[in-house]
C-alpha cells in the first residue's frame, strides 16, 4: 500500500514548467540560427537555403517525441540496463570504424547512414556512459571499494568507448566521455585523492592523442599562437574571433553576418555561436548562455531535490553533459581552450546530437515528476 501511494504521489508531482519554457526558446533560438548560418552553404551544395533547417527540425520532432517519451519511461529501468546500453554503444562505434557501415566525412568516421538517415553513434553513447555509470555507482554506494577496483568496474568500460571515439578520430567527445564518467564518480561521494591519483594519467592520454595526430597538434599551436599557420590551422579560429569581434555590442542584425559567406568552414556546427554573437552582438550572446546556464540550474536543482539516490546521480550526469558541451563550444569559440568539435546544445546542427539533448531533457522531466 505504501509503495502504491508513493507512486500516485509520484504521479502528481509538478512538472518543471520553467525546464520546459527554457527547452523551447533554445529550440527556436536554435532552429532560426540553423537557417540563418546555413543558408549560403545549403543553397550552393544543395539548391535549398532550407535545407539544413529541415533536417534540423525532422531531428527535432523526433527529438520531442524521445522527449515526450522519456518523460514518462522509468529512468530506473534505463540505468540498469547501463552495462547492455554501453555495450551496444560500444559494437556501434566499432561499426562506424568499418568500411561500408561507417559514413566518412573530411577524413573523420563518426557515421552511420540507414538510406536517408544519417546518425552520430558516439552521440548515443554519451547517454550510455552517463547510465552505466550512474548504475555503478549506485550499486556500490553502500560499499567502500578501492581504488583499483574502481578502475576495472567503473573507468575501464568508459576507457574503451573512450578510444573508439580517438580512433574515428574525434577528441573532442573522448574529452565529454572522460568528463562525464569523472564528474559522477566525485558526484557520488569517491574521495577528492583519486582526482589526482588518476590526473597525471588522463593528462598524459590527452597529449598522447594530439601528438599522434598531426592536425590536432596545429589546432594546438594555432591556440598558442594565432599567427600560426594563418591560411591552414589558425583560419577558422581566427576568422570566428574577428565575427565575435564585428558583433559588438548589439550586433550587427539579424541575417547581415558576413562570417555566413564562406568565411567560417562548416559555421552551421561547432562555429555557429560566432555567427549568433556577430548579429546579436555581445548582449544577445549573454541573453543565450544566460537562457543555457538557467536550464542548467534547473538541472541541478531536478538532481538536489530528488531523495532517490539514482536519479539524483543520473540528473547530475545530465546536467554535466548540457554543461561540459555548452562550456566546451564556447569557451573554444572565444578562444579560451583549442577548437574541439563539440557541439551547442540545442543550437549546432546536428540531429543526433539535438535528438539525445531532448531525451535527456524528457528523463530530467521524469526524475522531477518522480520525486
Amino acid at each position: 500500500m505504501k509503495s502504491r501511494t508513493s507512486f500516485y504521489k509520484s504521479q502528481n508531482s509538478p512538472i518543471d514548467i520553467w525546464l520546459i519554457l527554457a527547452t523551447f526558446t533554445l529550440i527556436i533560438f536554435g532552429l532560426i540560427a540553423i537557417y540563418d548560418s546555413s543558408v549560403v552553404t545549403a543553397f550552393r551544395d544543395f539548391g535549398d537555403k532550407f535545407y539544413y533547417f529541415k533536417n534540423q527540425l525532422a531531428w527535432a520532432t523526433l527529438g520531442f517525441v524521445a522527449l515526450s517519451f522519456f518523460s514518462f519511461f522509468d529512468y530506473h529501468k534505463l540505468i540498469k540496463l547501463g552495462p547492455a546500453l554501453l555495450a551496444v554503444g560500444s559494437i556501434l562505434l566499432i561499426a562506424v570504424l568499418i568500411p561500408f557501415i561507417g559514413t566518412e566525412v573530411l577524413g573523420a568516421r563518426r557515421w552511420i547512414s540507414i538510406g536517408s538517415l544519417t546518425f552520430q553513434p558516439s552521440e548515443f553513447v554519451k547517454l550510455a556512459v552517463i547510465f552505466y555509470a550512474t548504475h555503478i555507482v549506485s550499486k556500490f554506494k553502500d560499499y567502500k571499494i578501492g581504488f583499483f577496483d574502481s578502475v576495472l568496474v567503473y573507468f575501464l568500460p568508459v576507457l574503451l568507448v573512450t578510444a573508439l571515439v580517438v580512433i574515428q578520430p574525434d577528441l573532442g567527445t573522448a574529452l565529454i566521455f572522460t568528463a562525464l564518467a569523472m564528474i559522477i564518480y566525485f558526484a557520488s561521494g569517491a574521495p577528492l585523492w583519486h582526482f589526482f591519483l588518476t590526473l597525471p594519467a588522463l593528462v598524459s592520454a590527452a597529449l598522447v592523442a594530439v601528438f599522434l595526430q598531426p592536425y590536432r597538434l596545429n589546432r594546438l599551436k594555432a591556440f598558442l599562437d594565432p599567427g600560426f599557420d594563418p591560411a591552414g590551422a589558425s583560419y577558422q579560429i581566427n576568422q570566428i574571433v574577428i565575427a565575435i569581434a564585428a558583433g559588438g555590442l548589439f550586433g550587427v542584425g539579424l541575417g547581415s553576418a558576413r562570417s555566413k559567406f564562406e568565411f567560417i568552414p562548416e559555421v552551421h556546427n561547432d562555429a555557429i555561436f560566432a555567427v549568433i554573437a556577430e548579429e546579436v552582438g555581445f548582449i544577445g550572446a549573454l541573453i543565450l548562455i544566460f537562457i543555457i546556464l538557467f536550464l542548467i540550474s534547473r538541472a541541478i536543482k531536478i538532481a538536489k531535490e530528488t531523495p532517490d539516490y539514482s536519479g539524483k546521480i543520473l540528473a547530475m550526469g545530465l546536467a554535466s553533459l548540457l554543461a561540459v558541451q555548452s562550456l566546451f563550444n564556447i569557451a573554444s569559440n572565444v578562444a579560451l581552450v583549442p577548437l574541439t568539435g563539440v557541439p551547442l546544445p540545442f543550437i549546432s546542427y546536428g540531429g543526433s546530437s539535438l535528438f539525445v539533448t531532448l531525451a535527456s531533457i524528457g528523463i530530467l522531466i521524469n526524475i522531477k515528476r518522480r520525486s
